[in-house]
C-alpha cells in the first residue's frame, strides 16, 4: 500500500497510476562505455530512434544516462555529462511521447536536465553524493528516485535493517530539502555495494521495502546477480531478468527499469493480470 502516495502523478500527460499497471522504464545510455549497451545510442538520432522503439514496445518512461555507472566507472565532468544528455532530452520531448527521467547523481546535471524538460531525477546515490540534488528536485518540483547505495558492503549483523536505515537517511535528506512524500520513489539498488548473496537478500525483502509506503523502482536488467547465479554473460540474461521482474511485481514493485523492453513489457503485463492489477477481459 502506498501510504505516502496520495494521488497519481501526471507527468508529460501520462498518469502514473500504480494501481492499474506496473510501469516500464526503458534504459537509454548516451555513453560510450555503459556495461551493456555503451556506444550504441551515442548520438541524438540513434537515441531518439531507440526511445521511439522502446515506447512502441511498452515503455512509458525513458531513463537517459550520460555517465556510465558500471563497476569501476570513472566520473566525467558535469559539463561533459550535460553536453551529452541535454540535446537528447530536448529531442525526446519533441518526438517521443514518454516521461523522461535523468540518470545522474550530480546536482548541476540534474538541474540542467530538468530545465531542458526532464520530468524525474534518478539518483544512484540516493541524494548522498551531492545532497544539493534534493534541493534541485524540491525547487523544480519534480520527483526524485532515491537508490540504495553505500561506499562499502559491511552491513553488520542485519543486512536488511542496515539497508533500510541507509534509505531512511536518503529520505531524510529529501525531506529536509523540501521534497514532498508524493515525489519520492525508492530503488533497492540491486548491483550496487552488494555481493550476489546480498543482492538476493535485498530482493527477498522487496515487500518490506514496498511497505515503507513509497513507490518502488526495481532495476535488475542484465545485472551481475543474474549472471553469477546462471553463469551467463550479459547478452544471455533476458530470461533471468524476466524472473526478477515477475518476482519484483509479486513483491509489490511499481516501476521496472530494463534494457529489453518488449520482452519485459510482456512479462510485466502477464504478471499484472495474475496479481489482479490489470483486468483480463474475455473476447466476445
Amino acid at each position: 500500500m502506498l501510504e505516502k502516495y496520495t494521488a497519481p502523478l501526471t507527468l508529460n500527460g501520462i498518469p502514473l497510476d500504480y494501481t492499474k499497471e506496473t510501469f516500464i522504464m526503458g534504459i537509454l545510455n548516451v555513453t560510450p562505455d555503459s556495461f551493456s549497451d555503451g556506444g550504441k545510442y551515442y548520438n541524438v538520432e540513434a537515441a531518439v530512434a531507440q526511445a521511439k522503439k522502446m515506447v512502441e514496445d511498452g515503455a512509458k518512461i525513458i531513463d537517459v544516462g550520460g555517465e556510465s555507472t558500471r563497476p569501476g566507472y570513472e566520473r566525467i565532468s558535469d559539463e561533459e555529462e550535460i553536453a551529452r544528455i541535454v540535446p537528447v532530452i530536448k529531442a525526446l520531448l519533441a518526438e517521443v511521447p514518454a516521461i523522461i527521467s535523468v540518470d545522474t547523481y550530480k546536482a548541476s546535471v540534474a538541474r540542467a536536465a530538468v530545465e531542458a524538460g526532464a520530468h524525474i531525477i534518478n539518483d544512484i546515490w540516493g541524494a548522498k553524493s551531492e545532497p544539493e540534488i534534493a534541493q534541485v528536485a524540491a525547487e523544480l518540483n519534480v520527483p526524485i528516485i532515491l537508490m540504495h547505495n553505500r561506499v562499502n558492503k559491511d552491513y553488520g549483523n542485519d543486512f536488511w535493517a542496515t539497508a533500510k536505515a541507509d534509505l531512511e537517511e536518503s529520505i531524510l535528506i529529501a525531506h529536509k530539502a523540501g521534497v514532498p512524500d508524493a515525489h519520492i520513489i525508492l530503488d533497492p539498488g540491486i548491483g550496487f555495494a552488494k555481493t550476489t548473496a546480498q543482492n538476493i537478500t535485498m530482493m527477498q525483502h522487496l515487500d518490506e521495502l514496498v511497505a515503507m509506503g513509497y513507490p518502488v523502482l526495481l532495476a535488475t536488467s542484465r545485472k551481475s546477480m543474474i549472471g553469477n547465479v546462471l553463469k551467463l554473460p550479459v547478452e544471455e540474461r533476458v530470461e533471468g531478468t524476466a524472473a526478477t521482474v515477475v518476482y519484483g511485481i509479486e513483491k509489490g514493485c511499481h516501476i521496472i527499469r530494463v534494457h529489453d523492453v518488449k520482452e519485459m513489457a510482456r512479462a510485466t503485463y502477464m504478471t499484472d493480470v495474475l496479481v489482479d492489477k490489470r483486468m483480463y477481459e474475455e473476447e466476445a
